[in-house]
């Protein structure tokens, strides 16, 4: 009986080892493979024009040296067409066209970090109120348009590729609540125009989908939505995609809490949109203030009307609350779907001739994770631990 009750005992204490190993295992598996990017799209016009990163140290660094440092592991860029104006002046916003895209991608990989290509598919910023298509594009329609989407990202990733520095995920489309490429891709009329609705707009996508995968099937797809705590738009635009049979890996969100809803709603809407349509979910753009100062001419986006509706001070204390918030909203999402999320502009520091479009200021300064001098916030420290 001794024995006995001595070998249970043994069999229980072996199993109790085994579960916590097991767990353990499995967890630190998912936190290594965790997302915790930033987007850093502004970085080559901000140094071009003299910017200066330092360590919380005050040693100058390379940028994305520093992030890496400090737990970062994925970056974000964005892509567009041909940014000029009529006389073929660069627009400003990071003049992020085909070469500043291949320098930016080098860059990245040579600090052997993984990035998400974000393709725009405009001239200038793409979002849920604006659309336009490139301008060698105007004229472009039907299957003529869907031809010039798979040229066009065919031929940027075959560039990429030939420079070792091919994407390890795509974006098609920037925020395509309404679809893109408008009207063509457009999803929501306006008066009497004419749009090409969920059939344009599936279309030009499933182009954009094949010229990726022709190239390189492993690289994974990310369709990109705004208005993160909209569980209704998602269900709009997703049941629609779904149906009309377009194949992608990854839905992304934009979630500014100050914009996009509140923590309980993006948690209920990660948690049904990843449940009802079997994919993974990745925050691809947040962002909050770490001071209510201005570093430049130009009003900032986030004030005190932003402050007071979110409930955390504007301080670096504040910034690191909100983003480990989101963290372990994300990490918690059921059944292992939420990979991880990216900060935007975090390097997006007050440098003349580096605003959001030529001759205009910088209105996200008090959002990015370095201080207006350059140095890195303590807010980076955390990126370094696990949600």
């Amino acid at each position: 009986m001794k024995y006995r009750k001595e070998i249970l005992n043994n069999i229980i204490y072996i199993n109790i080892i085994y579960i916590f190993f097991t767990a353990y295992t499995f967890t630190s598996t998912i936190k290594k493979d965790f997302i915790k990017g930033v987007d850093i799209s502004m970085l080559k016009q901000l140094e071009d024009n003299g910017a200066k990163f330092y360590d919380e140290k005050g040693i100058e660094k390379d940028c994305i040296e520093i992030l890496k440092e400090h737990g970062v592991n994925w970056i974000r860029i964005r892509t567009w067409v041909n940014p000029v104006d009529k006389t073929g002046n660069l627009l400003g916003g990071g003049n992020n066209n085909k070469e500043t895209t291949i320098k930016l991608a080098k860059k990245i990989k040579s600090k052997q970090l993984k990035y998400l290509l974000d393709f725009h598919y405009s001239d200038f910023w793409s979002d849920p109120g604006k659309q336009y298509k490139p301008k060698e594009w105007e004229n472009l329609k039907g299957k003529k348009l869907e031809k010039k989407v798979y040229e066009y990202t065919k031929d940027m990733i075959l560039s990429l590729k030939a420079q070792n520095a091919l994407p390890d995920m795509v974006q098609i489309g920037n925020e395509v609540n309404g679809g893109m490429l408008w009207p063509d891709g457009k999803t929501w009329k306006q008066g009497k125009e004419k749009i090409g609705g969920y059939n344009g707009f599936v279309k030009l996508l499933k182009a954009g989908i094949k010229a990726v995968k022709d190239i390189d099937k492993k690289i994974k797809i990310m369709i990109h939505l705004s208005d993160g705590g909209n569980n209704k738009l998602y269900r709009t635009v997703f049941d629609e995609l779904i149906k009309r049979k377009v194949e992608f890996d990854i839905i992304g969100i934009s979630f500014y809490p100050y914009w996009h809803g509140t923590f309980n709603e993006l948690t209920e809407n990660l948690s049904d949109i990843s449940k009802r349509y079997k994919k993974d979910v990745i925050v691809v753009e947040t962002a909050y203030a770490y001071t209510l100062e201005n570093g430049d001419s130009l009003p900032n986006i986030f004030g005190k009307t932003e402050e007071r509706k979110v409930g955390y001070i504007a301080s670096v204390e504040g910034q690191k609350q909100v983003i480990k918030k989101l963290m372990d909203i994300i990490y918690n999402v059921p059944n292992n779907r939420g990979k991880g999320f990216f900060y935007w502009g975090a390097e997006w520091i007050p440098i003349k001739n580096s605003g959001w479009k030529i001759g205009e200021g910088n209105a996200w300064e008090n959002q990015a994770m370095f201080d207006f001098n350059g140095k890195a916030l303590e807010t980076l420290n955390i990126f370094k631990e696990n949600p």
